[in-house]
């Protein structure tokens, strides 16, 4: 029984968790309106306590306050859009009715990267080194969860070149930026994921993801299917 677990939350604390995983949207619309700076920084902070193998710690936050530097990341972001969308050959007109950033609109952007000097930290990288990687992203879902938790909207774009994107930024050899998020209030926060309201694709069923002891290929090409 639930009760029976000492370490349990209460049952409506456990709830908001859940309604915040459940309600969690990649947004791409915003208003003007400015994001409180107490906020942004528990947003923030929500970020800095997430998880990392070996305690390595490898994200970077470079917060965009220059408008000119923004509109220049909106351009690389442009570029890659138009590219990304002639790649994807028969949808590239299907693309690029999408609306994939709200770079001009977020009352905040956030460049969210990986720290030079990564090679030192072995611990739990070994044989996994992309762990670095796994661990920025559990720090941007820390702040997506929060943002939702505030009623914030965030969106994560990652259409850009990351190397034109150091260079723009002027981060050191070996750093490199992981995702722009755009960050702030919103009119409404989408009903389901963006992407399945404009039919570009559905969530897989849970048992088409989940495998026993071993794994199972008829299952996940049946999914593929």
């Amino acid at each position: 029984m639930a009760d029976s677990n000492p370490h349990r939350y209460p049952d409506a604390d456990v709830a908001a968790v859940y309604r915040a995983i459940a309600e969690r949207r990649d947004m791409r619309h915003f208003l003007p309106d400015p994001v409180a700076p107490q906020l942004l920084e528990r947003l923030l902070w929500a970020a800095h306590l997430a998880p990392s193998v070996g305690y390595m710690q490898p994200w970077r936050f470079v917060r965009i306050t220059d408008r000119a530097l923004r509109e220049r990341m909106h351009g690389l972001v442009e570029e890659e859009r138009r590219a990304t969308a002639r790649a994807l050959g028969e949808r590239e007109e299907d693309f690029m009715r999408l609306k994939v950033e709200g770079l001009l609109e977020a009352a905040e952007v956030i460049v969210v990267a990986l720290a030079d000097g990564r090679e030192k930290h072995v611990f739990g990288r070994r044989t996994l080194p992309e762990m670095d990687l796994a661990s920025v992203a559990c720090a941007i879902q820390n702040m997506w969860l929060a943002a939702r938790a505030e009623g914030i909207g965030l969106g994560w774009v990652s259409i850009f070149d990351p190397d034109k994107l150091a260079a723009l930024l002027a981060m050191p050899a070996g750093a490199r930026p992981v995702a722009v998020l755009c960050i702030g209030h919103v009119e409404v926060f989408y009903p389901k994921p963006m992407l399945e309201i404009h039919e570009w694709a559905t969530r897989k069923p849970l048992e088409a993801v989940l495998f026993e002891n071993a794994w199972q290929a008829e299952a996940d090409a049946a999914s593929a299917g």
